[in-house]
């Protein structure tokens, strides 16, 4: 979905010139495949939005999918672009990187300060190990081979190409699926995980791509006014939150489902809030442009333009 944003936006800026591979291309989990991919085609710039995502359920699943599969990427992908000559790199890490209580809004400087939410400990791990590859290699080589490798922490992100798996996906991609099928189904009542107390921030995936870019661009003198060597990282987020009740709310009203919502209290909630302070960002030049409702609109009109397989 990122990656996708990504690519569109680029293009839209003018940008022709742009290197790719699906899953089946190139499996970034295989060093050696990875290695003989940036030896043959030399790029100046990447933009490493792999990754093996999901939801709650997903990440409580398969934590050992989680944290492998991640950190190989990763690790792959970092060091075949410094062995490559690659000057610049952006990583795309998540917000789970924060202690699960975390004071809110969570700044940049609460990494490593406290426990992680356990259902989604190991891909959170991941990320953190993502942010400190870039700035490991940055330390070592930065000054010697002038390399700039940079990180963005977006928060919860939803959009078109989004993942609409019945058990895997995200939260926003979840309830538009279970809600659609209600209404298609003249189901009476709809059952959502958790209390529905937890508050999320969600932010349109291509305002996430545009700050990809910008961050991407910055001038390496004005990233490096705004970071520090052990504690680059960026935070990427629209700057409020909803509960999950009234996220569910929202999206029915949107979907046109006129059931009973309610929620099972049995199931895990996560971590009870993750709103990103993204003042750093914003200082930098970039605000988002696409406001929930605006952007659930969108989310709901490309689920139905792009009906899952499995559907």
């Amino acid at each position: 979905m990122v990656g996708s944003a990504i690519i569109r936006t680029l293009h839209q800026q003018g940008q022709t010139n742009i290197i790719v591979r699906s899953r089946t291309e190139l499996d970034l989990t295989n060093q050696t495949a990875v290695n003989t991919f940036f030896a043959s085609e030399q790029p100046n710039q990447v933009y490493l939005a792999a990754a093996k995502v999901g939801g709650i359920h997903a990440n409580d699943t398969y934590p050992a999918e989680f944290i492998y599969q991640n950190l190989m990427i990763q690790a792959n992908i970092i060091h075949a672009a410094f062995c490559n000559k690659v000057k610049r790199l952006l990583f795309l890490g998540s917000s789970c990187i924060y202690p699960r209580l975390a004071s809110q809004p969570m700044r940049e400087n609460t990494l490593l300060t406290g426990l992680l939410e356990p259902t989604n400990e190991p891909y959170a791990i991941a990320k953190i190990a993502g942010i400190k590859l870039c700035e490991s290699y940055n330390r070592q080589y930065g000054t010697s081979h002038g390399i700039d490798y940079r990180s963005v922490m977006p928060t919860n992100l939803y959009g078109p190409g989004d993942n609409y798996h019945p058990e895997n996906s995200h939260v926003i991609p979840a309830l538009i699926r279970r809600f659609h099928e209600a209404k298609v189904n003249n189901s009476s009542i709809i059952s959502i995980w958790g209390t529905g107390k937890p508050k999320r921030e969600f932010l349109y995936v291509d305002d996430m791509a545009a700050a990809c870019i910008h961050v991407m661009n910055l001038d390496k003198a004005i990233y490096n006014q705004h970071t520090q060597p052990m504690l680059s990282h960026i935070n990427v987020g629209c700057g409020y939150d909803i509960t999950i009740k009234e996220l569910a709310e929202t999206i029915s009203k949107i979907i046109g489902y006129n059931g009973k919502i309610t929620f099972d209290s049995s199931k895990p909630d996560g971590t009870p809030r993750k709103l990103m302070d993204s003042s750093r960002i914003k200082a930098l030049g970039w605000q988002p442009q696409v406001d929930l409702m605006t952007g659930l609109q969108f989310a709901y009109t490309d689920f139905l333009n792009t009906l899952p397989n499995d559907y």
